[in-house]
């Protein structure tokens, strides 16, 4: 059976990070991609054409760009280290974070989504919404969402705090 191709959508955070460990244990040798989503300044600079600080916004779009490539390529060398095939992969588009990992599962024909958790709640996760529960409902692709140890302990002691409803 040949290993599978994953998408790990990456951020760089602590949940992120759990999730490539957990794959990595759980897909040994896969092939992943490790995809970061940003969003370019660019529809924001539009308003600007013309106006002085269109070249700060420029710069900052840049810097903003350097460092999506870097968070990239610390997820890709993070799956490297744990015996994944790992490529970084960046998205810089006006879509949301949840439209362009679903657009990027198709385009490259993946075999399975991962999102790590962050946990978020009630009006919290409202109010900023849920990449992870976006993607879930709108991909065509298996979709793998992993909390980080952190996330499930927090879930846990939740849990025997709230008694059973009846």
């Amino acid at each position: 059976m040949p290993s599978p191709t994953l998408l790990i959508a990456y951020d760089g955070s602590p949940n992120a990070q759990s999730a490539v460990h957990t794959v990595a244990g759980l897909f040994p040798g896969a092939t992943a991609l490790l995809f970061y989503a940003r969003q370019p300044l660019e529809g924001f600079a539009a308003h600007l054409e013309g106006h002085p600080a269109l070249e700060k916004l420029q710069d900052l779009d840049a810097a903003a760009l350097d460092a999506s490539e870097r968070i990239a390529a610390d997820g890709a060398q993070l799956a490297l280290d744990l015996g994944l095939k790992a490529e970084a992969l960046i998205s810089s588009t006006m879509a949301t974070a949840s439209e362009a990992i679903v657009e990027a599962a198709e385009a490259r024909g993946v075999d399975l989504i991962i999102l790590g958790s962050r946990g978020l709640r009630g009006f919290t996760a409202t109010v900023l919404g849920s990449t992870s529960a976006n993607v879930l409902h709108h991909a065509t692709r298996p979709t793998l969402v992993i909390p980080s140890d952190d996330v499930a302990a927090a879930r846990r002691t939740s849990r025997r705090a709230t008694p059973p409803r009846r």
